[in-house]
């Protein structure tokens, strides 16, 4: 294992991961309303699409990227529609201090995990991102084996991960200091950010 392509990696997984956007309000969302491991759980999905991006940037499936891209306009549109039901869900709902027994079941996690992973997938042009900074990073060699384009792509999934982990932990120690009004209004204000992205990710998938 090349210890250098699994650091450029892990930067690049930090790098796509940090950004706030959709997918970082919606965990924040899911940690403030079902605790640290509901908020985990959702990251881990983003986490596990940025890896399949970057698999198919770093081993160079040129086909695959071609298709996505090529159908970026109907991804683009039908996970704005979802982003928009996500955002009038969570508007509309009501928060507690005490976490939702229900995301605390492996159905629950595993529905969040599955969930926040077809919405991060519903991003094709992430895939430019990777191809952009592994160019910025100077990760050539990784396409000279397929061990090394895995040690790559296995650096992305441990600096996503690790940021979602942290930003779950750290969302779950301020949620305890939080009353419901608090909560409530940081909850509204997530859905309502998380219905504007949507709106405009569908609007521009339909006006391609």
């Amino acid at each position: 294992m090349s210890i250098e392509l699994f650091i450029k990696g892990l930067v690049v997984g930090l790098a796509i991961a940090a950004p706030v956007g959709p997918i970082g309000l919606l965990c924040i969302q899911r940690a403030l309303a079902g605790g640290w491991i509901s908020g985990l759980a959702s990251g881990l999905g983003a986490a596990l699409a940025d890896t399949v991006y970057g698999a198919v940037a770093a081993f160079g499936l040129t086909l695959v990227q071609e298709v996505l891209l090529g159908h970026r306009a109907v991804i683009a549109t039908i996970g704005g529609i979802c982003l928009c039901l996500l955002g009038l869900r969570i508007i509309l709902a009501k928060p507690s201090r005490r976490p939702a027994r229900l995301q605390r079941t492996a159905a629950g996690l595993a529905g969040d995990l599955v969930g926040t992973f077809m919405l991060t997938l519903a991003n094709p042009l992430t895939i430019l991102s990777f191809i952009a900074i592994f160019a910025a990073l100077n990760t050539g060699t990784a396409g000279d084996s397929y061990g090394a384009a895995a040690t790559l792509v296995l650096g992305v999934f441990a600096g996503s991960a690790g940021w979602w982990l942290c930003l779950s932990l750290g969302i779950g120690v301020v949620r305890h200091k939080m009353d419901e009004p608090a909560l409530r209004w940081v909850s509204r204000v997530s859905g309502a950010l998380i219905l504007a992205f949507g709106l405009t990710a569908a609007w521009h998938g339909m006006m391609r």
